[in-house]
Order: C-alpha cells, then sequence, then structure tokens
C-alpha cells in the first residue's frame, strides 16, 4: 500500500507541477504582468502548489483536525486550478485564431506590443471565468443541501405498499471537509421528511472509524419506519470497510451485503443490496453478488436494489429488479466531467428505464475533493414508490 502511494504522489506531483507551470505560463510569463506583480503571483502559485502537494501528505500522516486545514485550501485551490486550466485551454485556442485573424492569414503577428495585449486580454478573460466557475461552484457545494423528490412506478408493486416513500442519501464523503455539522443538517432534513425507508447507498466516508467515528454519529439519530440500509461504496474499501460495518451496525444502520429484507409485510416489497462493484479484491467475503443477494425471492413481488454503481444494472434488469438506486458518479460534480463519467458509467444522473428495470442514479449527498460543484447540485433523494404502469 505504501508503494502505492509513493506512486501516486509522484505521479500527482508530476501532473498538478505540470498544471501550475501551465497556470504561471499564462497568465504570469505571457501576460507580462509588470513587478512586482509578476513575483508576487509567481510566489502564491508556487506556495499553493506546496500547500496542496502536502494536504496529500498530511490527510494520510496526521490526525484529521491537522490535517483539515492543508485539504481545505488544497482541496479549494485544486477545484480552482481544474477551472483555470479548462478555461485557458478554451482561451489559447481562441487566441491563436485571433492573432492568425490579425495577422491577415499568415500565421504570425509582427507587432509585439498587439500580441502582448491579446495575450494580455485572453489570460484576463481566462481568469475571470476560471474565477468565476470555482466561486460559484464553492457557493453550490457549499450550501444547504436540497430535496430532489421523484415519483417512480412500479408494475409489481402492491396498492398498500404505493405511496412508500425512500429518501435516499449517497457519496457523502465525510472527511478531511466534511464533518459532523453537516451530518447534523442532512439527519435533521431526512427526519423531517418522516420517511418509510432510509438508503444510505455507499461513498459514506474518506478516513477510519479511530478518525470519523464523532463525525457520522449523527446518523444514530436518523428515524425510518422501516429502517436505515446501508450498501457499501469504493470509498469504504479504502477506509476499513470491515470496522465500518461493525460501527454503522452500532448506529442501527442495517448494512446490506448481498441480501435483502422484505419491506413492508407480505403485501410490501423487497429492498436487496449488494457490496461494491469493485469489492472482490478485498477479501473476507466481499464482493458484488447480485444472485446471492436475490436467490430464492418469490418473483411476483416487487424488487429495489442498493448498488453504489449504476454499472451492473443491466444484470439487474436480467434478473428481474425493477428498481436500481446508485450513486457513485457525482453526477459529474463538476462540469464538464459528467461527460467523462459517460465512459465508465452506462447513466450519470437521473430516473432511467431498461427493458423492465428502471434506475435512479443520484448526484450525491456531499461531495469529494474540492469543495466544488457546478452543473451538478448535490440532493438528498425522496423517492415515492407507487404502484401501476410506468
Amino acid at each position: 500500500m505504501a508503494a502505492r502511494y509513493v506512486v501516486f504522489f509522484v505521479l500527482a506531483s508530476l501532473v498538478m507541477g505540470s498544471a501550475h507551470r501551465y497556470v504561471w505560463a499564462r497568465l504570469v510569463r505571457d501576460a507580462s504582468l509588470p513587478s512586482p506583480w509578476a513575483r508576487v503571483a509567481t510566489m502564491a502559485i508556487v506556495a499553493l502548489f506546496v500547500i496542496l502537494m502536502t494536504g496529500f501528505v498530511a490527510f494520510r500522516l496526521l490526525p484529521r483536525a491537522a490535517a483539515s486545514p492543508f485539504m481545505w485550501v488544497g482541496y479549494t485551490w485544486l477545484g480552482v486550478v481544474f477551472f483555470l486550466v479548462l478555461s485557458l485551454a478554451v482561451s489559447d485556442l481562441a487566441r491563436v485564431i485571433t492573432l492568425r485573424v490579425q495577422a491577415g492569414g499568415a500565421g504570425v503577428l509582427d507587432d509585439p506590443e498587439r500580441r502582448r495585449a491579446i495575450s494580455r486580454l485572453f489570460a484576463g478573460g481566462a481568469a475571470l471565468l476560471g474565477l468565476g466557475a470555482s466561486a460559484a461552484g464553492m457557493a453550490s457545494a457549499l450550501s444547504a443541501v436540497s430535496v430532489k423528490r421523484v415519483r417512480v412506478a412500479i408494475d409489481r408493486l402492491t396498492r398498500s405498499a404505493s405511496g412508500t416513500r425512500i429518501v435516499q442519501l449517497t457519496d457523502v464523503h465525510v472527511g478531511p471537509t466534511i464533518g459532523k455539522g453537516f451530518i447534523e443538517d442532512v439527519v435533521a432534513r431526512v427526519n423531517a421528511l418522516e420517511p418509510d425507508v432510509v438508503a444510505i447507498t455507499g461513498d459514506l466516508v474518506d478516513g477510519s472509524v479511530a478518525e470519523l467515528a464523532e463525525h457520522v454519529a449523527p446518523l444514530a439519530k436518523l428515524r425510518a419506519k422501516h429502517g436505515v440500509f446501508f450498501v457499501t461504496g469504493n470509498h469504504e474499501y479504502y477506509s476499513g470497510v470491515d470496522e465500518w460495518i461493525a460501527h454503522l451496525g452500532d448506529l442501527g444502520v442495517k448494512v446490506l451485503r448481498n441480501e435483502r429484507v422484505r419491506i413492508g409485510g407480505e403485501e410490501g416489497f423487497d429492498l436487496a443490496g449488494i457490496d461494491d462493484h469493485s469489492s472482490s479484491g478485498f477479501g473476507n467475503g466481499h464482493g458484488s453478488d447480485l444472485e446471492k443477494a436475490l436467490a430464492g425471492r418469490d418473483e411476483a413481488r416487487a424488487c429495489v436494489l442498493l448498488a453504489h454503481q449504476p454499472r451492473g444494472v443491466e444484470l439487474a434488469d436480467r434478473l428481474g429488479v425493477d428498481l436500481q438506486l446508485s450513486g457513485h458518479t457525482h453526477g459529474g460534480q463538476m462540469f464538464p466531467w459528467n461527460l467523462a463519467v459517460r465512459l465508465q458509467q452506462p447513466f450519470v444522473a437521473g430516473l432511467h428505464k431498461l427493458a423492465r428495470a428502471q434506475i435512479y442514479v443520484s448526484r450525491g449527498t456531499g461531495y469529494w475533493g474540492p469543495p466544488m460543484r457546478v452543473g451538478a447540485p448535490a440532493e438528498i433523494t425522496e423517492i415515492e414508490l407507487v404502484a401501476g404502469a410506468s
């Protein structure tokens, strides 16, 4: 594990170092900032790079309280760098086109003052765009999480179970920048909805039980008529999954591991849950096994599946699942990552229908990495199940 982290740190340093140099070259060197602003900007970019990389080390070596300030600054700057690089790349393309047009198609503009003015103009525009996107993203991520209401019609759902409300939480990522206060607010919002079922579909934590127990403690106050249920996400497997499974049980949360429970008795429906798609290499019986979760069930009953990742829904469709609730994607979290997510997952966000099954993919309740959300606001999802054709 230590060797893997060293490799990650070296690669991250190279990638982030290149990104920082690009930002410096376009915003400082090519814009020909006057003294002393060029020196001040250069020192700031170098200092923020050091803080960012220090945060990655502090997260692993220091207690949460000590590492959190580094992570707040580092992760925020990481988001800013991302949007600066993106906006500068678009700006560079526009700048090249402009210079060629100004040169009359010759490809070179001989007037150095005009070249410098054009470079400054595009650099300033890119900086404003990148900083503006970052500020809007922070405002979205750090504001109170809104409730999104979704109505799902299921053919096999009985009339007596129609109207059952499942509140889904997912991808909270309690860790260096999300803590107890956030969880207390989410628990209060969920309890105010008076749900029948609470489903937490993975990636609850980024850290060990020893580090984060006090921050997830408010989950013990979650109230639902038929219980609170959880399935593992990939981040639980980076954080001591067996310890978390045991601890969540102590908080009154039922962890579904390739198994199912009956909700609402004989006239209700089955609620199944599976280990995360990526869990098979972690031993101790971990590994996604939908066939096991559904084995021997009454196929006349409706079935709702909790699975952290959307991929695998095709198998759920073939095996007779009516509705799959997933997360993992964060809805892309920061545009244009939603486009990249489509390369790995069949669905990014929202309600979708396959041949038989439907799937709802939440954009997530918290955030991971930069405290920013652009084009993908966080959500607490209230899902109402109703009987009848969709």
